[in-house]
């Protein structure tokens, strides 16, 4: 019986001892829970093998992401290319006589001179006078006009006839001198914009009448009536191609209070020339 005992008592405690290392050791799903979970990958996985298109843009996606910054750092600030609004284009000078208008458009817009109609009769014009003047400054040739016509002072222009001062009233010139505004492509709408120009040495309120338009040799000439009140001009302005750098140009005008002289506009426009 004694014998009996003792095995009992060695088979308790080795079955105690047997309980306490199992206690003692990590079990296997505690061991899993504490590994670290790796971070889910960036691109999503396809159902179904890659295409040729994602496989060529899984590799720059890739180099992408390895040089920005994670997505829990700052965002990157915008740059100032991206958030300075790009400068309106300035206009040249020159170019324009209000803010959007080409010299063209500010003429056309002008109520004092119609549009120049498709079709006007031709001027029928006389032989050049013999007698000239030579305005070197322009490299023209001009009519030297008879009596009462007179040389004046030619400021600001580069030479200058005048008739007689009337009672009352502006009096007849004839002048030249370099194009004093822009130089279009066209002689005539060069000369067009001439005769916008020439309305500032007429009578305020002048309006203009066209009587006739075509070219001469080496440029374009445009007769046309000028009222003003109860009262006219005949005009014609020249834009002659002199070779420089600004074409030349020849104002005549005469007042109808001198209508007697209007017969020497036809000969201005028919003796200018450039002087070789």
């Amino acid at each position: 019986m004694g014998a009996i005992y003792r095995g009992l008592a060695v088979i308790t405690v080795v079955a105690v001892a047997a309980v306490g290392v199992a206690l003692a050791l990590p079990s296997r799903s505690d061991e899993t829970g504490a590994r670290p979970v790796a971070a889910p990958s960036a691109v999503p996985v396809s159902s179904g093998p890659p295409t040729s298109d994602s496989a060529a843009s899984a590799a720059p996606t890739a180099a992408a992401d390895s040089t920005v910054e994670p997505a829990s750092g700052p965002a990157e600030p915008a740059t100032t290319a991206a958030t300075t609004p790009a400068p309106r284009p300035t206009p040249t000078p020159g170019t324009s006589l209000a803010p959007g208008y080409t010299a063209m458009e500010a003429l056309y817009a002008d109520a004092r001179l119609p549009r120049l109609p498709a079709k006007l009769k031709r001027l029928s014009l006389p032989r050049a006078s013999k007698s000239v003047i030579r305005d070197r400054r322009t490299r023209l040739i001009l009519p030297n006009l008879p009596k009462p016509w007179k040389s004046y002072g030619p400021a600001p222009f580069t030479s200058r006839q005048v008739l007689p001062a009337p009672r009352s009233g502006p009096r007849g010139m004839l002048v030249s001198c370099p194009v004093p505004i822009e130089a279009q492509k066209s002689d005539r709408d060069t000369a067009l914009l001439a005769a916008r120009w020439t309305l500032n040495h007429h009578p305020e309120g002048a309006k203009v009448r066209w009587l006739g338009s075509q070219r001469i040799k080496d440029g374009w000439t445009l007769l046309y009536q000028v009222t003003y009140g109860k009262r006219s001009s005949r005009a014609a302005v020249m834009i002659v191609d002199n070779g420089m750098s600004k074409p030349g140009l020849v104002f005549i005008t005469v007042p109808d209070t001198q209508r007697g002289r209007w017969r020497d506009i036809p000969r201005v426009i028919a003796g200018v020339r450039v002087l070789r």
